[in-house]
């Protein structure tokens, strides 16, 4: 059982949130390779119905073909300019609302898939032009949880660029004052220093933290580290759940109708225990797995506040 605390009681952790250190740890982040691959879904969210979206500004269509992979393509036909997510899909390929045009695999004029990968969790699509780096065949393989496990992805949307959504979760020291209902006995153990070049291994936070449920809590370890300009991973290192994760994604979308930057932040929660009914609980995945997503949500739309607070002030 956590006691109860007086929210204002606890220790101010202002002097140890450098902003030097989150600035440091945003921009090496931001260095890194991650091959143009933007995340925009969950596996789930893609059926056999097309699933419409916008990434850097390209307005996108994604679907399953005919075996069940992933395909993305640009959103407009290229006969008029129909919007094809709202096209029926059949046996695999878009068929146009307007004209009845089949749309699938294969390249139609200047229109044609886009490299697009699902690992089973997410969906990404790789724009080259939007990412500016050098193309990899796949996104950045992230080191996830051993079965039995259950994931859970939660996506939100700001008026913020991808950077604010990383360098709010490179702030680690804000978990227990902005989210009292999720987190508390917060307290950073290592974070590394402010400087512009660092070996992987030591560029981390580690933190120790209790995750709140009611008056229940989790005491764990847990590591923040980015393998990539736009992602920030936790991981639990000790506590219960070791080796369970959470992914937070950025992904730009391009301006809204005010000019604006708009941003998505894709959070994957895949859990792990070696509690020997672990297992056996997932039979209750399919209401287990909606509670995950609502409790990620409900922290982002707090720390999308965050984000989209850091944006205007510097714009």
């Amino acid at each position: 059982m956590i006691p109860p605390t007086n929210w204002s009681a606890q220790t101010p952790s202002y002097a140890d949130a450098n902003p030097a250190l989150i600035r440091s740890a945003l921009n090496r982040a931001q260095r890194r390779p991650g091959g143009n691959w933007f995340t925009f879904a969950a596996s789930s969210a893609i059926t056999t119905k097309a699933f419409g979206t916008s990434v850097g500004g390209r307005e996108l269509v994604a679907w399953r073909g005919r075996d069940g992979r992933l395909l993305v393509a640009p959103r407009a036909c290229p006969h008029l300019g129909a919007d094809l997510a709202t096209a029926p899909v059949e046996c695999g390929t878009l068929v146009c609302p307007w004209h009845g045009l089949r749309l699938g695999e294969q390249r139609h004029g200047s229109w044609k898939p886009l490299p697009a990968y699902d690992d089973g969790v997410l969906c990404w699509v790789r724009l080259d032009d939007v990412g500016g780096q050098e193309p990899t065949e796949a996104p950045v393989a992230m080191t996830r949880p051993p079965k039995p496990s259950i994931a859970a992805v939660a996506r939100l949307e700001g008026v913020c660029e991808p950077a604010d959504i990383v360098a709010n979760r490179l702030d680690p020291w804000h978990g227990a004052w902005f989210h009292p209902y999720s987190f508390t006995q917060l307290r950073v153990l290592s974070a590394p220093p402010a400087e512009d070049d660092l070996a992987e291994d030591d560029d981390k936070f580690v933190v120790e933290v209790t995750f709140r449920m009611g008056r229940l809590g989790v005491p764990v370890v847990a590591e923040f580290t980015a393998p990539t300009p736009r992602t920030v991973v936790m991981r639990i290192v000790d506590g219960e759940g070791i080796g369970s994760v959470v992914e937070t994604h950025a992904t730009p979308l391009g301006p809204g109708f005010d000019g604006r930057p708009r941003s998505a932040v894709v959070e994957a929660v895949v859990a792990h225990s070696d509690r020997p009914h672990f297992g056996k609980g997932l039979v209750a995945a399919p209401l287990i797995k909606p509670l995950m997503s609502q409790a990620a949500a409900r922290l982002w739309r707090d720390d999308l506040a965050y984000a989209e607070r850091l944006y205007t002030l510097r714009s």
